[in-house]
């Protein structure tokens, strides 16, 4: 199966010029009657080929078609019990009639259009779900697309599989071969480099890259200083074991420390470092230029390993909104030198790793918890500096441990550990009064990052952390759990 994003702006005829055999309307704002909120082409809807609406594409289609969106001032977000009005629905069969979900909208459909049967409902929402086979045409209220959606997986298998008559077919071995054969024919005969943080998606996307175009790629491993404990040592000897990809390790640290010094704005965090991360590639590339000048090969190409969760908070797309700037997408100087590969652009973190293990690489790489671009850089709450750097990182290093030594690292998609550096707590260490700096503890579960609960991490774990960051980090006399669902709440504290 081929996907494609497209921005809400596109019109009917242009849809048809792709000849889809199923179209999924999801994203936007909370309101289908805000102002400048995303609509969408009417003709779209009687082209005659399934589509699924979800949360404000469901809204949108509602409206669109005669039914009634309400702005009742009940809000539904987080896990929410819907009711199942019938077992038997080409969308909503094989699934039990009472099941959690997961939502994140203000307005509700109120009533659903003209011969469109009511599937489901919840407390505050009396149509949650609708469908009409004769038209092709369904919807969902809730996000089926997210973990914390029980059935949710079934509901886009129903649609894809029964309603839109796509064969199962898709597979990670299908995506590589589609990604070499496009790599092969926007690079040609240039060079490229990658910038590697170790991370899984930096190394996934490398990865494809070399299989494609073999020694024109050079990785470029960046130390800014905002690494965890051991995390060059791994990328310089583990990464380059596994895969023979040729590395060079740039030192940056006082670069990095230089021009965040003073800064406490995250936004303009995450712009500093995207514009520092380039400024060394262009840097290492000219370096690499000039040792291949008898060649006169040029490097025209930069690998990134952005994912499609990256470009929707980034505000990727016409009417999307601006959550948080990711310095893969955002903080992208607009004088880039380099045309961009990114051959995960329009994955998710779980088809990234399954990527990773068709080719090969090490299950210590491919099934790494996230860890962002920006680094410990964002973990600070305040002004990063190298006091501050070390204390999170004495800080992390203990949380991982703890949580591999407990056999936690498959239950949770990640744990930040942030430092507030600008708030002090009154604690008692030994016979005295210390003023000490709080450190958060962030663990989630998730499989996409779009959304996300906090993990219910057992007490003892949590005592061992605490007790172990306490006495071992000078500078903390506190330890706390965020318990906030995403949404509200992101995954990064910045």
């Amino acid at each position: 199966m081929y996907s494609e994003i497209v921005p809400h702006t596109i019109t009917a005829a242009e849809i048809a010029a792709k000849n889809p055999v199923g179209i999924v309307l999801s994203g936007g704002p909370s309101s289908v009657y805000e102002a400048g909120s995303p609509d969408l082409d009417p003709g779209i809807l009687e082209l005659g080929v399934p589509v699924l609406g979800i949360c404000y594409g469901f809204q949108v289609m509602a409206k669109q078609l005669g039914g009634e969106v309400a702005n009742t001032g009940l809000r539904e977000y987080g896990s929410t019990a819907v009711h199942l009005a019938t077992a038997d629905s080409t969308l909503l069969g094989d699934q039990p009639a009472d099941q959690t979900t997961w939502m994140s909208h203000g307005d509700s459909v109120s009533k659903a259009p003209e011969g469109f049967e009511v599937l489901a409902s919840s407390a505050s929402t009396p149509v949650a779900a609708f469908a009409s086979d004769e038209r092709r045409l369904y919807g969902v209220q809730w996000h089926p697309e997210v973990k914390h959606s029980e059935f949710g997986q079934r509901v886009l298998e129903n649609f894809l599989h029964r309603a839109a008559g796509i064969p199962a077919d898709w597979n990670s071995d299908n995506v590589i071969a589609e990604q070499v054969e496009r790599i092969r024919a926007q690079v040609g005969t240039a060079r490229v480099i990658c910038g590697l943080s170790g991370g899984v998606d930096s190394a996934v996307a490398a990865a494809i890259v070399h299989r494609a175009v073999g020694d024109q790629l050079t990785c470029i491993f960046v130390d800014h200083g905002l690494l965890r404990q051991d995390e060059r040592r791994q990328v310089e000897e583990d990464y380059v074991a596994s895969t023979g990809v040729r590395l060079v390790t740039v030192d940056a640290v006082d670069q990095f420390l230089d021009a965040l010094a003073g800064v406490t704005d995250p936004e303009q965090k995450r712009k500093i470092i995207g514009r520092e991360f380039i400024r060394s590639f262009e840097k290492a590339a000219s370096d690499l230029v000039a040792e291949a000048a008898s060649d006169g090969s040029p490097i025209e190409f930069l690998v990134q390993g952005t994912l499609y969760p990256d470009v929707v908070e980034s505000g990727g797309g016409t009417g999307t909104a601006n959550i948080k700037s990711h310095h893969n997408v955002g903080g992208l100087p607009e004088d880039l030198q380099f045309s961009l590969v990114e051959p995960l652009r329009t994955l998710f973190k779980d088809e990234v790793r399954a990527i990773g293990r068709e080719l090969g690489l090490p299950e210590v790489i491919v099934s790494r918890q996230p860890f962002p671009g920006p680094g410990l850089g964002i973990r600070i709450v305040g002004e990063v500096t190298r006091d501050r750097l070390e204390l999170l990182r004495k800080a992390d290093a203990i949380a991982r441990h703890e949580l591999t030594a407990a056999g936690l690292d498959g239950e949770i998609w990640q744990c930040p550990v942030v430092l507030l550096a600008d708030v002090r707590s009154v604690g008692v260490q030994g016979d005295g009064r210390t003023y000490g700096h709080p450190i958060v503890l962030r663990p989630v579960s998730s499989e996409d990052a779009m959304t996300a609960d906090w993990t219910r991490l057992p007490y003892e774990v949590l005592a061992r952390i605490s007790t172990r960051i306490t006495n071992e980090v000078a500078g903390v006399n506190r330890v706390v759990l965020d318990v906030t669902s995403k949404p509200p709440g992101t995954i990064e504290w910045e």
